[in-house]
């Protein structure tokens, strides 16, 4: 089994370039995956990955073909599926050639208007998410540089592109995002199918940085393509999947996952569980079968954050049913008054035992109290709750095979480690 780190290689598309069904198609690994497809023609791209990588884009492009690019087509609007098209166009824009259509659902538009409304809070989003690949100082993406689609569909209906002398299904399914298309490349019997499966990781589903995704159309997804009985999978990151067997495997676990999360949290909504008690249960019922499959490792989605996005699709934000917590007073505030019943040494003691019996979780929370509610003047003992709270998330980032929850704990103890560089300079 590969370790966490092969699995963040395949993600980010380090691995060469692969031709495959027959020598007319070819997985570039750019961040996102971009799929071509040669015919008699031109060329149709399938997602045009990441800006930064759009020299590497075309350079396997052109490796693989001289012929013009015909058409292009967006899985959905992430900034790592759309953008790197820079070099593609100078090539364009020297030969004097026409610009190819670009084919995407209509809420790919509504994607980019989002995005330019909230052009800084994506771009500080995305630069913590994707922290540990160098995007806080190289952020991914600009708002106002987007390929708007040519042709555009609407709804649910299907799509079907003659080109070439082959066949092209594009069908629109709710999953990571509300813009999707996949496609069925019927005479090779090839699925493009964008950030529905990515190999090998878990669906990213529930993600905690970003807006609702939808396991049950997700599941659903699946089933549909499970229909086309294809012969291969060019995922949205990732190595290609190969062969009728695995590509059934690939896309039956997501879909059977997918139901399972979905139906347990619904079953436990209909019996009044608030937000906590189904997520410990939830946890605790996990299956093996679906926690040791070497197609849903956690590297990039997670299952925890799955029960989350279900939950979410469901239930408003009054998680818990206590009306404490409907109109709740500031943390800080809380923490000054618990500090004022048991002092910041009896937490730190507190927290210091059940770190070393590995109750790090708990321990988080009284260093929470002190940091929060301590007196800036107890310098000392606040550089220590920072310094075993950097200690604590160390560990647990190590332990952490989520790419999204090990940058959002790392994030946390870079903010920790600044923190603690002001208090000293106060001494």
């Amino acid at each position: 089994m590969k370790t966490i780190k092969e699995d963040l290689n395949d993600f980010i598309g380090n691995f060469p370039s692969k031709t495959f069904a027959d020598g007319i198609c070819r997985l570039i690994g750019a961040f996102g995956n971009v799929g071509i497809i040669e015919t008699k023609d031109g060329l149709l791209v399938f997602d045009l990955a990441i800006k930064q990588y759009h020299r590497r884009i075309f350079k396997a492009l052109r490796e693989f073909s001289d012929k013009q690019i015909k058409y292009i087509i967006y899985s959905h609007g992430h900034f790592d599926h759309c953008f790197g098209y820079t070099s593609i166009f100078e090539e364009i824009k020297e030969n004097g050639w026409e610009m190819p259509q670009v084919i995407a659902h209509e809420n790919v538009l509504k994607r980019f208007e989002k995005y330019r409304m909230l052009d800084k809070y994506h771009a500080w989003l995305n630069k913590n998410q994707f922290a540990s690949i160098g995007a806080k100082k190289n952020p991914p993406v600009s708002a106002q540089e987007t390929l708007n689609p040519t042709i555009i569909i609407h709804g649910n209906e299907n799509y079907n592109l003659k080109f070439g002398g082959f066949t092209f299904e594009l069908y629109h399914d709710k999953g990571e995002t509300d813009d999707s298309l996949w496609m069925y490349f019927r005479e090779k019997k090839v699925l493009f199918t964008g950030d529905l499966v990515i190999n090998p990781s878990f669906p990213n589903v529930g993600n905690p940085n970003k807006v609702q995704r939808y396991p049950k159309q997700w599941a659903l997804a699946m089933e549909k393509m499970l229909g086309k009985n294809s012969d291969f999978i060019l995922p949205g990151h990732g190595r290609l999947i190969e062969g009728k067997e695995n590509v059934k495997e690939a896309l039956l676990i997501r879909a059977e996952v997918m139901h399972f999360v979905h139906d347990e949290v619904v079953k436990r909504l209909n019996e009044g569980k608030w937000f906590e008690e189904i997520f410990h249960e939830m946890v605790e019922i996990y299956p093996d079968r679906f926690k040791n499959h070497n197609m849903l490792r956690p590297s990039y989605g997670c299952y925890r954050f799955a029960i989350h996005a279900v939950y979410r699709l469901y239930h408003g934000w009054y998680n818990t049913g206590n009306p404490t917590d409907l109109f709740p007073a500031k943390s800080e505030d809380i923490a000054k008054e618990l500090l004022k019943i048991n002092n910041e040494t009896k937490y730190l003691e507190r927290a210091k035992k059940l770190f070393s019996i590995d109750k790090l979780q708990l321990a988080l929370h009284l260093l929470d109290v002190i940091i929060k509610g301590c007196n800036i003047k107890k310098i000392e003992i606040l550089i220590e709750a920072y310094t075993l709270k950097s200690t604590i998330l160390s560990q647990k980032a190590k332990g952490e095979p989520s790419f999204i929850a090990k940058n959002s704990i790392r994030n946390g103890i870079e903010h920790i480690e600044t923190k603690i560089k002001e208090l000293k300079r106060l001494i």
